[in-house]
């Protein structure tokens, strides 16, 4: 992936977006709900893009999920009518909630709550404000253990408050399955399986109290296909909702190829030093890609499939590799990111390369900052 037409324009390090195949990657996404957009309500926690919500839009996916508020107002502003935070609002992030309701009265805005104490603060603060019923979905945990409250009694007691509160509308149920992420496809499924069945065992307990059959908001990439098919079947309305599938990344590519989906983003490096005769230092260090994973899975170069990652910092790369003789300072690499996601939060912008060309244009990753200026 060196000498591409138009590199030598971009600065290094820099983010690349691959518009063709994130548009592939839509299709697939569609494909997997058998062409049903209302199936699909897609993280935005990924690629933090108008630019994506919009191709999202236009292929009729009206409804998004996010972590932030900032990518709240980002999908609400490109346009989409119904935006999921799927995360406990605490503290003033309540009221930035019920402000950003205020700016965008024709559109569904939501929130998951798993605390009682946090239920009563939301519901306090909506009356207050004058505002119509919030939707709030409960955030049941299955297996994570991360966030949302264990499926037990305390959990069918939270939903009967939520039903009673009139400043409250309950919206069903969300689960995030992150736990579930092993390669084997068969593992996987069995592992998916048990979640599932946590979840279902759940959902038939609210109903035979007396609860109304609840929207389900579940699951994340790695068991998108799975709950596809579970959507397919239920009589619930049940909404998937992937992230990583638009751009996926070096390590979903390495577990998950059962899913059908290729590297939308890349990074651009350029070789700064050579310090010995099989290494390389490049311009790709912290603060350019995801470090969160060991050195051996932070990036992969496609040009150098035998390259051996010695050392990282702030802004340098230091490996080896049996090519390293073939390259000369300055010349450029592109990199696939083993975790997308973090990574992109890193750059201000992507530069779009079509057809094996840059064209010049950019895309802002406007939610990578945590307030927008209209918030």
């Amino acid at each position: 992936m060196r000498d591409a037409t138009g590199l030598e324009s971009i600065p290094s390090p820099s983010l690349l977006f691959y518009p063709e195949r994130i548009e592939a990657n839509l299709a697939r996404m569609l494909d997997i709900v058998d062409g049903h957009p209302e199936r699909l309500r897609p993280h935005v926690k990924t690629h933090k893009c108008r630019e994506i919500l919009e191709l999202q839009l236009g292929q009729g996916i009206a409804r998004a999920k996010c972590a932030t508020l900032a990518e709240m107002e980002l999908a609400l502003s490109a346009g989409l009518p119904d935006v999921l935070l799927a995360y406990q609002p605490v503290g003033p992030n309540i009221e930035r909630l019920l402000a950003l309701r205020a700016r965008f009265p024709d559109s569904v805005l939501s929130a998951v709550v798993d605390d009682e104490s946090v239920l009563q603060t939301i519901a306090a603060a909506v009356s207050s404000a004058g505002q119509d019923p919030l939707r709030l979905l409960l955030d049941l945990d299955t297996g994570m253990h991360r966030t949302g409250i264990a499926p037990c009694d305390d959990a069918l007691a939270l939903v009967a408050e939520m039903v009673s509160l009139p400043a409250i509308e309950f919206g069903g149920v969300h689960a995030y399955d992150g736990h579930v992420h092993e390669p084997g496809l068969d593992e996987r499924n069995d592992a998916f399986t048990e979640s599932l069945r946590t979840l279902q065992d759940f959902l038939d307990r609210m109903v035979g109290n007396g609860f109304p059959e609840p929207r389900v908001v579940a699951g994340g990439s790695p068991t998108f296909a799975l709950h596809a098919q579970v959507s397919a079947s239920s009589a619930t309305p049940w909404e998937c909702s992937p992230g990583t599938t638009f751009l996926w990344d070096a390590g979903y590519g390495q577990n998950f190829p059962d899913l059908g989906f290729e590297p939308a983003a890349g990074l651009l490096t350029r070789v700064i030093s050579k310090p010995g005769d099989r290494r390389l230092c490049v311009d790709l260090g912290h603060k350019a890609v995801s470090a969160e994973n060991p050195i051996e899975r932070r990036v992969r170069f496609p040009a150098l499939p035998d390259g051996r990652f010695l050392s990282q910092s702030e802004e340098h790369l230091v490996l080896e590799s049996p090519q390293a003789a073939d390259f000369s300072v300055g010349d450029t690499l592109i990199g696939i990111p083993w975790h997308i996601c973090p990574t992109v939060a890193l750059h201000d912008h992507a530069h779009l390369f079509r057809n094996g060309s840059t064209t010049g244009e950019t895309w802002k990753i406007a939610a990578r900052h945590r307030r927008l200026s209209g918030e």
